[in-house]
Parts: structure tokens; sequence; C-alpha cells
């Protein structure tokens, strides 16, 4: 009968095999790097895709203030401009970084104070898609109160790692600009003209 080999005849053998393998050193960066490869693309993505998203908020930001100057004075009312209009000048603003399609949508509106004003997000939760049917262009007379609102639908560069940014369906991201002031006093308008808040006051 063939003996079995003695265990401890082989585990000095075993152990210089070991500490020759541990101390092998050839490939560990690559190993190392596959081991962080995914957290730090994602990292880098993520903040590459935040980076453009506060960007073009910023160039929409823009836009928006630009062309609600006109309003303010009062030149787009007397002008008879519409919606069509003031799009085209929120789009003139935007250095071509952005298209002027459907994807751009805009809501006008006067209230009768500040405190009044609502900002309610367009989105519709059941379909997460923009919900334009509340959206209205009325930018008001003299010295009544405008909020202005522009949207976006932006697509996202890099959806499947950017995808906990999204706030729509179809891996898109909503941009808004919002703009709230009171039309200056410029005089006749087509619409009516609301009177100018009474001072405070004396002591």
């Amino acid at each position: 009968m063939r003996s079995l080999p003695i265990p401890g005849h082989f585990a000095p053998k075993w152990q210089k095999r070991f500490q020759a393998f541990a101390s092998d050193k050839r490939g560990l960066a690559a190993v190392e790097f596959a081991l962080i490869a995914v957290p730090f693309f994602f990292l880098i993505f993520g903040l590459l895709e935040v980076c453009v998203i506060f960007i073009m908020s910023s160039v929409l930001e823009h836009g928006a203030n630009e062309a609600a100057r006109a309003i303010k004075t009062g030149q787009f009312q007397q002008a008879g401009l519409g919606q069509t209009q003031f799009k085209n000048a929120v789009c003139a603003e935007l250095f071509d970084l952005m298209t002027c399609d459907n994807r751009l949508q805009i809501d006008v509106q006067t209230f009768g104070s500040f405190a009044g004003t609502s900002n309610p997000s367009p989105i519709d939760p059941s379909t997460g898609d923009l919900d334009t049917s509340t959206f209205a262009f009325t930018p008001g007379a003299q010295n009544q109160i405008v909020v202005i609102r522009v949207f976006y639908e932006w697509d996202l560069i890099i959806p499947i790692m950017s995808k906990p940014l999204a706030n729509m369906s179809g891996d898109r991201r909503l941009l808004q600009a919002t703009i709230a002031f009171r039309n200056e006093p410029f005089g006749n308008s087509s619409a009516t003209a609301s009177p100018p808040p009474p001072p405070p006051p004396g002591p």
C-alpha cells in the first residue's frame, strides 16, 4: 500500500510559494486601477454632467433676463408682440448652445402681489413629461407684477452614469429660469394698468 505524504514535509514548500506569490508585484497597478475604475469614472463623468447643467442653467437665466427687459419697460407690450417674438428674443441670447424648438417653453403670467405669486413644478408626475396646459403669456400693463418662467428640456450627456440627475422621463433634466418683477410705469398699454402701491405710513 502506497503511503500518504506527510503534511509537515510539504508545509515549507507551500509556504515558500505563497511568499513568492505575495511578493510578486507585477501588474499591481493594473489590479489596483481595476478596483477603483468604476467609482473613479462615475465621479469624473458625474462632475462633468453637473458642470454642463450648471453652465446651461446660467445661459438660460441670462437669456430670460435679457428678454424680460423689454416686458418690464413696456417696449414689448406697446409694440404688440406676442409669445413667439418673446421666445425668439430668449433664443437670441442663448449663444447657440440650445435649440429653439419644442424643448424651449415660455410661461409669462401676472399677479396681484408678490406674495400671491406661485411657481409650481410643471412636470407631470404620472408621465414625467412637461405639462404646458397651465402656461400663458400675459406680459401685463404698467406697474403690474409679472413672473416669467423659461423651461428647457436638456438631454443628459451620459445618461447611464448621470441618471440620478434626471427629473424627467427619457433621461432628461428640466432646466428652469424664473424672473419676478414689477413693470415700470411706461405709460399707456392695451392691458388694464394697476395703480402703484401706496407709500408706507409715516412715523
